[in-house]
């Protein structure tokens, strides 16, 4: 592990703990190099489907991406990066449940609409507008009546 502050490989373990779920651990180093201290989280690498995105190109699912997009969407919102985590989490799992070695790109969008839906409705309509590629006004107020409808369904 290389210290993010002096580039040093050197480093001892100081702190191990476990995430809630036990699926990721969180480890405290502390660099040989310069003693300063850093965090690292190992997790089981485990196979997840490609992305099959529209113009037909196959890249790997990247966890960090979707948390930038879902970040970005919620960004000064009233929305705990905990939640966006979880929400990360659980589509990951979703993919991995599938067994699928590909997914369309359409059905991560939809999956992540799904969520912020539920989550945050200003969210929900900032990726959706980039998602969904509106064309004009119209069809983003379509939309917002749309989750307006969906809204008054679950009260």
């Amino acid at each position: 592990m290389r210290c993010p502050f002096c580039s040093a490989t050197e480093d001892k373990v100081v702190d191990t703990r476990p995430s809630e779920d036990e699926q990721i651990v969180r480890r405290r180093r502390e660099c040989a190099g310069c003693g300063k201290r850093f965090t690292t989280y190992e997790r089981v690498e485990e196979l997840l489907p490609s992305v099959v995105k529209k113009d037909a190109r196959r890249e790997p699912f990247d966890r960090a991406k979707l948390l930038a997009g879902v970040t970005k969407a919620c960004e000064k919102r009233p929305v705990p990066v905990a939640v966006l985590e979880q929400m990360a989490d659980s589509i990951e799992r979703s993919l991995r449940e599938t067994g699928e070695k590909e997914i369309a790109s359409s059905r991560l969008g939809d999956a992540v609409l799904s969520r912020l839906r539920e989550i945050d409705d200003v969210a929900y309509l900032r990726f959706a507008t980039v998602y969904m590629h509106f064309k004009d006004a119209t069809e983003l107020l379509s939309e917002v009546q749309r989750l307006l409808r969906w809204k008054g369904q679950d009260s």
